[in-house]
């Protein structure tokens, strides 16, 4: 081979390299700088703040503030948020809520409200996009939603525990007894 071809072929190749490294430092910036993809919903963090010290952790909080935008007829996958939860505001289209332990709550544009902390749940976009405004509030290091297997869960008040209630549960844990149940909402979880 002709001794200034083989020079110009390195020198492509090390282009190519070069532009590959390029491109994957700008996604990955990308990402770190606070757009996420899980599915085809894109989550936008807008701020992230540190409480020094929230009570019912006994300890610092980290705050997040997010907007999630959510394809026509996308459903996300089962997951709890940690924490306090999930406070948050539909913008707009459709947003329908599954609980794991069965039933729906649909939300149009201009409603809000508070996915408890624990409770196993998807959302699914009706058949326009959907963007959502969230704020959470979780232990300094923890994340602010988990993806879980379906579930029935964690129980959020006595009253779900009554009669055959307790039975239905299966996240975090089951339970052997109503008074179990009971016992467990009562004092916020094991």
């Amino acid at each position: 081979m002709n001794p200034s071809r083989a020079i110009r072929e390195r020198g492509s190749d090390m282009r190519t390299t070069r532009l590959n490294k390029a491109i994957l430092v700008g996604l990955l910036a990308l990402l770190l700088g606070g757009v996420t993809s899980v599915y085809a919903a894109t989550s936008v963090i807008s701020g992230v703040g540190t409480v020094a010290h929230f009570e019912r952790f006994d300890g610092p909080g980290t705050m997040t503030a997010r907007s999630l935008f959510i394809d026509a007829d996308e459903v996300l996958p089962w997951h709890q948020h940690p924490g306090i939860g999930a406070y948050t505001i539909v913008k707009t289209g459709t947003l329908t809520v599954e609980d794991g332990c069965g039933g729906e709550i649909v939300y149009p544009a201009g409603t809000a409200f508070i996915e408890p902390a624990g409770r196993i749940h998807r959302g699914i976009a009706g058949d326009v996009p959907v963007e959502t405004v969230q704020t959470f509030l979780v232990p300094a290091g923890s994340a602010f939603s988990v993806t879980v297997p379906k579930a029935c869960g964690e129980p959020l008040v006595v009253e779900e525990c009554k009669g055959d209630g307790w039975q239905a549960f299966t996240y975090p844990r089951t339970f052997s007894s109503q008074g179990d149940c009971v016992t467990y909402v009562l004092q916020g979880g094991d």
